[in-house]
């Protein structure tokens, strides 16, 4: 006799339907989250961003949830009021600032008195400046009067405004999904979740890297804010998805009886079990260094390609919008064809015939990436194979454990791909074909690298605190994270002004010492993780346990 499903989680497709409406919103955001990334260079010509403007905009995202404790207030939030009112407060505040962002790119802010007064303010905030934490800055000059730095521009500034907005909403979404798959799969196919969430999630950056650019060259003008306008009804849709679940899940609680507002109130003292955890500290650490190396590098991924590979846009067919279209099918086909091939037990044939009509299908997506002739198709190859391999290093941690093991080889390979970045990359300029395998192949593997984190990580919080709890411990290991994805997109910036000359084009930028930094991340995390082991060895905190108990 089967057994009888009594809620809605035990029902495997309405868990998993509840896993897809979390994961579309979190795609939706992901897109929003790097919009402006493809067209770097764009935002140079057309609203004067050199890469300091850039790198402080982009950094900004984090400002909130770091220095105002916004995440530490999100996850009170999410302990208190529970998984639906927090998603669906995390995508109005994502649509909000998104808006905002939105009118700073958008032509009629240019000339406008918002670009007045945002060119006239903000040049000095007291205290952050003196702390050099400050998301904006105004122009230096020597004492005889000459201009050593510009101000930043006033779009700048404005769209820095409505991205720490949006960073607040994407990261209480983040904390609030994660918290979300521990209520419907606690106990079952929990990494699996997380792993399949986020490789759905983060087909949201090739989307981004395809589309960004096609919107903002959309007919013979170029309109930088018709790529964000994109993003913008891509968070109105991630709203619907969150509302959505809202009835879903209050129909699980109504079905166990559960409460959605916690029936404790939260204490100060919940924060202190929590940091007294030394392997909380290791797996917060790790989070924050191998995420610095991975989401910072995204925003100027597009533009270190442009400048260290040599390529020839594509004419006819290639250069049309039409390829566009037919590029992103060929993509859709790799992630689908992959994704599903891991679910399939029974049929061996079904299941290696999928994976080989993966192959193929990468393999015309690379081909077309190349004949086209720019970087952000290239680059765009980044999240496929990691949606291939993350529902299997998921089901192998639920099944065999082995996560703080596959935290030290996805360190390893961050290493690697940085440091190839750096200086093998380079040494094929001038040879179109040699720079864009390389290319190709190390994105792939970092992409796979990229899967290993919340396939291994994000399922280990369970088994370090209480289950009270676990919303504060997402926002303080997400807080922490912050602090890196503020820090490090300023300082790439500020390392590429500082390492190439003034006035350098967008497209000759020397990305060597920045790539460096982030590789140096990656030997920190490998560090980290080869010590997080021998934690759990010895205090047997359950990380190389498998989640499903035989």
């Amino acid at each position: 006799m089967t057994e009888k499903i009594q809620t809605l989680r035990d029902s495997a497709a309405m868990r998993w339907t509840a896993l897809l409406l979390l994961a579309l919103a979190m795609f939706c955001a992901y897109i929003f989250m790097d919009i402006l990334s493809p067209i770097k260079d764009l935002m140079q010509t057309e609203r004067e961003w050199d890469s300091l403007a850039f790198g402080t905009m982009q950094g900004a995202e984090t400002f909130l949830n770091v220095f105002v404790f916004f995440l530490i207030f999100a996850g009170i939030i999410l302990d208190k009021m529970g998984v639906r009112f927090t998603a669906v407060l995390s995508g109005a505040v994502m649509l909000v600032g998104g808006l905002i962002k939105y009118y700073a790119i958008h032509e009629s802010f240019k000339g406008s008195g918002t670009e007045a007064w945002f060119t006239a303010n903000l040049n000095y905030i007291p205290l952050f400046d003196e702390l050099g934490v400050s998301p904006f800055y105004g122009e230096i000059v020597d004492e005889a009067g000459n201009l050593l730095r510009p101000a930043m521009p006033a779009s700048a500034k404005l769209a820095a405004v409505g991205f720490m907005l949006f960073g607040c909403g994407a990261e209480m979404a983040g904390i609030t999904v994660s918290r979300g798959i521990v209520k419907w799969f606690k106990g079952r196919e929990t990494a699996l979740a997380m792993g399949s969430e986020m490789a759905l999630a983060r087909l949201g950056v090739a989307t981004c890297m395809i589309f960004s650019p096609y919107f903002a060259k959309l007919g013979e003008d170029i309109n930088v804010s018709r790529s964000v306008a994109f993003g913008v009804v891509l968070l109105c849709i991630a709203l619907i998805m969150f509302i959505t679940y809202f009835f879903m899940d209050k129909k699980l609680d109504s079905q166990t009886g559960e409460a959605e507002e916690k029936d404790d109130p939260f204490k100060v003292s919940d924060i202190g079990k929590i940091l007294s955890s030394l392997g909380f500290w290791l797996v917060a650490l790790l989070c924050v260094l191998y995420y610095s190396a991975i989401f910072p590098f995204q925003k100027y991924a597009v533009n270190m390609l442009q400048c260290n590979l040599t390529l020839t846009p594509g004419e006819g067919f290639w250069a049309s919008n039409s390829v566009t279209i037919v590029q992103y099918v060929v993509m859709l086909l790799v992630a689908a064809c992959s994704f599903a091939s891991n679910f399939i037990k029974t049929n061996k044939g079904l299941k290696y015939g999928l994976m080989g009509l993966a192959v193929i299908a990468l393999v015309v997506y690379c081909y077309m990436g190349y004949m086209r002739g720019t970087a952000e198709t290239i680059f765009a190859v980044f999240p496929l194979l990691a949606v291939a391999i993350t529902p299997i290093l998921g089901n192998y941690v639920d099944h065999k454990g082995k996560a703080a093991s596959m935290l030290m080889i996805g360190s390893l390979l961050l290493i690697i791909c940085h440091l190839t970045f750096a200086f093998i990359l380079p040494l094929f300029k001038g040879n179109a074909a040699g720079g864009t395998i390389v290319a190709y192949v190390t994105i792939l593997v970092l992409g796979a690298s990229f899967s290993l984190v919340p396939a291994a990580l994000w399922p280990s919080v369970p088994k370090l605190v209480d289950e009270k709890i676990i919303g504060s411990a997402y926002a303080l290991i997400f807080w922490i994270q912050n602090i890196g994805l503020w820090l490090f997109p300023l300082l790439i910036g500020k390392v590429l002004t500082s390492t190439n000359p003034e006035g350098a084009l967008a497209h000759e930028l020397d990305y060597t010492w920045a790539l460096v930094m982030l590789a140096c991340l990656g030997v920190a995390a490998l560090l980290i993780g080869i010590y997080l082991k021998a934690v759990d060895k010895k205090k047997h905190l359950g990380l190389e346990e498998p989640n499903i108990k035989a």
